[in-house]
């Protein structure tokens, strides 16, 4: 089963929202644009995260524009991380997945996503590959990808409780 866009807003599942009705799809809801960001350097992936080193990241080109002070970003070939606006909630019984907005393949780009687990909070981060030679222009807030999510067949034997959970969510403790 999956959820319709409608029961992923009322259940509170995703929720830092702009504006949930233009956000709500038929089976899914709409992610955000919060910010991008540009590798600096490699990383490192190994079996038991003994060794995982995650690169350096800094926002990627943009500007302010004049009429609505939000941030433009620049994106020549190749590859970002976006940090979405909204906040993933996923219940115990669910996982999340996502896909790029066709428009965004229109123009040359691909979002690549994970698995939200079960269990998972946070505010997620996921890979922008701009593929298009001649580069895009992405504005803060700009809808780039759809998160759905389906119903688990049978009871999850755990849930999520890496080191994401509870990602890019401000605490008092300053996280």
């Amino acid at each position: 089963m999956v959820l319709t866009g409608n029961q992923i807003i009322e259940r509170g599942i995703v929720t830092d929202m702009i504006d949930a009705k233009v956000q709500e799809q038929i089976c899914g809801v709409d992610l955000t644009v919060k910010k991008i960001g540009m590798f600096l350097g490699r990383g490192t992936i190994d079996f038991d995260n003994s060794k995982r080193v995650l690169p350096e990241v800094e926002e990627a080109r943009s500007w302010t524009t004049s009429k609505t002070g939000g941030l433009v970003y620049v994106l020549t070939p190749g590859c970002y991380l976006v940090t979405f606006n909204e906040v993933v909630h996923v219940p115990e019984d669910y996982r999340g997945t996502a896909k790029p907005r066709s428009s965004l393949l229109r123009m040359g780009c691909s979002m690549e996503t994970s698995i939200w687990d079960p269990g998972y909070f946070g505010r997620s981060q996921s890979l922008l590959t701009v593929l298009n030679q001649h580069g895009v222009l992405v504005y803060q807030n700009a809808r780039v990808a759809q998160i759905e999510f389906t119903k688990l067949d049978a009871e999850a034997s755990k849930i999520y409780d890496g080191i994401y959970q509870g990602e890019n969510i401000r605490t008092n403790s300053g996280g």
